[in-house]
């Protein structure tokens, strides 16, 4: 049973800018900032307006500048996940078109793991023996070993990273650090500032599928990078984009944050997960048509397989749990055959499933790679560094991170993570809310008030789609579909006479909640407004996120 939870009680809302005003105070957006967040402006985004230092900035650029001059060897290492490959790219483009003794480094996974480290070093110095600085994209801001490894063969190091901070800062030459935006979008001012060509603008849609990937809250800086990203998504000529979009079968002018958060950015992240992410790398920054057109087929194959992988160790993983039997208040599961590339997906799945705070583990001879995603209200990365003595290193946000660990010490170290979270998790933080916004009666839907709500798109994670209850709504007609998975129902308020104003909704993943439920009888429901268009017909509907009968 999942806990329903108004954000507000007002009754009174029933025009569109009355709605729109209350939506607004629910997402905490103050009265002051209510015209910057409806007609954001893309200049006001800046390093003052994220929290970088600009003195860090002017070392990186006085630093890059001597590079040219000189004509030394600089490497710019990014991530293999969507935001440092598009970060990567948007850095390396930038720099390249001035200095061609540039090139971009994206670590293997499995043999140098996440971020800059000494093993990285060492590999790009054997490819590159006279290289003279290293750039990091989305990573970088823990790696002190790493960085002082740089310092000692004569290696400058310019961090430009959005994880947070450790207990030291490494000994770096500059770093370019703010946890308000994505590694892309950090990366993106950056490329501005160093005003080596006008392509920054060009660039703006790979900070715009980052910001989505990467679950940042569409709040302020990031949500006018992904309003005006979005619009250059759709008018991009960047050709492994465009390859991309058709192979996923993708209409541009129809791009939103669901496409590039469950379709594009899943296929940038393939590659990375199980095999190499340079295949992504070299899909965003060709310029070869038959190329981009191969590299997108590899990535959709590629994702595929990664689905397949995801769904069997997802299915091993959860094999020892069940929702009767599940007392601890985490989910930890480890194994030798699970790859490290998918095991933070196992750990969505794991959550998605129990709601509990959940460590997938790949087991590993002598050290084992760990990740984690949370629930609302605890943050992850802090919870993982109350266990430091036990690991190797952690690093990663409030919702998502990852950790290395002895593989000898694995299990006190979930002896330990257990233990804690009898201390800070407490029944209530179990239990799987769905914040409401308020009660809307269905009669209150039109037109108007939906284009009302869009006014506050795109959604995502800190800017949820407005969410609405209506209550003892009457059921018109249902029908299961999709093999019996989901209900579709034709609904009405009571107070309505006439049929045009009944509404088809659909109910994902509720098929098992059709019994309990009769023509004419009457439902609460929580639910979203969507537009459905058909053969040039357009006409509202409703995406129900829950269901309570009335008895």
């Amino acid at each position: 049973m999942k806990k329903w939870k108004l954000l507000s009680n007002n009754t009174k809302l029933e025009k569109p800018d009355q709605i729109v005003e209350q939506l607004l105070v629910n997402r905490g957006i103050e009265k002051n900032k209510i015209g910057e967040f409806l007609n954001p402006n893309l200049s006001q985004v800046n390093f003052k307006s994220v929290g970088i230092d600009q003195k860090e900035v002017k070392k990186a650029v006085d630093r890059i500048q001597k590079v040219i001059k000189n004509k030394e060897k600089v490497i710019i290492f990014g991530d293999y996940d969507v935001d440092g490959i598009c970060g990567t790219t948007i850095l390396w483009e930038v720099i390249y078109d001035s200095h061609k003794n540039t090139f971009p480094y994206i670590p293997d996974r499995e043999e140098e793991g996440y971020g800059l480290s000494v093993s990285g070093i060492k590999n790009i110095l054997v490819k590159y023996p006279d290289c003279k600085l290293i750039i990091t994209v989305d990573n970088g801001i823990v790696a002190n070993e790493a960085v002082d490894f740089a310092n000692s063969k004569n290696i400058d190091v310019i961090i430009t990273d959005h994880h947070l901070k450790g207990k030291r800062l490494p000994k770096a030459h500059s770093i370019i650090h703010t946890t308000h935006i994505c590694g892309s979008a950090v990366a993106w001012l950056f490329s501005k500032e160093l005003d080596l060509t006008n392509k920054f603008k060009n660039h703006l849609e790979l900070a715009a599928i980052a910001t989505v990937a990467d679950l940042v809250p569409l709040q302020g800086a990031n949500r006018t990078i992904l309003k005006f990203g979005l619009d250059a998504l759709k008018q991009t000529k960047r050709i492994g984009l465009t390859e991309l979009l058709i192979e996923s079968g993708i209409d541009r002018y129809k791009l939103g944050t669901y496409e590039i958060g469950h379709i594009i950015g899943p296929r940038i992240n393939a590659s990375g997960r199980i095999t190499h992410a340079l295949d992504s790398l070299r899909l965003l920054c060709t310029k070869n048509h038959l190329k981009a057109r191969e590299f997108a087929t590899l990535l959709g194959k590629t994702n595929k397989d990664r689905q397949l992988m995801t769904s069997q160790t997802f299915s091993e993983a959860r094999s020892s749990f069940s929702k009767e039997k599940l007392s601890s208040k985490i989910i930890f599961a480890s194994h030798k055959s699970y790859n490290q590339g998918i095991i933070g997906l196992v750990a969505s799945k794991l959550v998605e499933e129990f709601y509990r705070p959940s460590f997938v583990l790949s087991i590993g001879e002598k050290f084992s790679k760990g990740s984690a995603r949370s629930i609302s209200g605890l943050n992850i990365i802090e919870f993982i560094r109350l266990s430091s003595p036990l690991l190797a290193e952690a690093g990663g946000h409030a919702m998502a991170a990852g950790f290395t660990v002895e593989t000898a010490r694995i299990d006190d170290l979930k002896k330990d993570f257990e233990k804690r979270a009898l201390e800070l998790i407490n029944e209530e933080l179990l239990q799987k809310t769905i914040n409401i916004d308020f009660v809307l009666d269905l009669e209150h839907i039109n037109f108007d008030l939906f284009d009302a709500i869009q006014k506050l798109a795109p959604f995502g994670i800190g800017n949820p789609e407005p969410v609405f209850v209506a209550r003892k709504v009457k059921i018109e007609d249902l029908r299961l579909v999709g093999a019996g998975k989901h209900v579709k129902l034709k609904v009405k308020s009571q107070k309505s006479k006439v049929k045009s104003e009944e509404f088809d909704s659909i109910a994902f993943g509720m098929g098992e909640k059709a019994e309990e439920l009769n023509i004419g009888g009457t439902i609460d429901i929580v639910y979203t407004i969507s537009l459905d268009t058909w053969n040039g017909t357009k006409k509202l509907q409703l995406k129900i996120r829950d269901i309570e009968t009335n008895k």
